[in-house]
C-alpha cells in the first residue's frame, strides 16, 4: 500500500516537503487541537479532548480567528513551541 499525501492549499506550484516522523507514542508528549471556527469543529475537539485526557496526554486549544483565513503565524509558532503533535479540525 503506498500513502499519497495532498497538500490542501491549492497551491499551483507546491514546495515538495518531506512529511516528519510519526510519533511512537502519545504519552508524555502534549497534543495541539486547533479549531478552525468552522460550525460543530468545536464539538469535535472536545471529545477529542475527553478522549486524550483519559488516556493521560496532554491537550493544549488554540483557535484561528476565522476559518476563511489561514491561521495567523503567532498562532503556528505557538502550537510549534508548545506542542509535539496538532489535530486541526474540519466539521460541518
Amino acid at each position: 500500500m503506498t500513502e499519497r499525501l495532498l497538500d490542501p492549499t491549492a497551491e499551483l506550484s507546491p514546495a515538495a516537503r518531506a512529511p516528519l516522523p510519526r510519533l511512537a507514542t502519545l504519552q508524555g508528549k502534549t497534543v495541539g487541537l486547533l479549531d478552525i471556527n468552522k460550525p460543530r469543529g468545536d464539538v469535535f475537539l472536545d471529545r477529542l479532548q475527553a478522549l486524550f485526557e483519559e488516556r493521560g496526554v496532554a491537550v493544549r486549544r488554540y483557535s484561528k480567528p476565522t476559518m476563511t483565513r489561514v491561521a495567523p503565524l503567532e498562532v503556528k509558532q505557538q502550537i510549534a513551541s508548545e506542542c509535539d503533535a496538532v489535530i486541526e479540525a474540519l466539521a460541518d
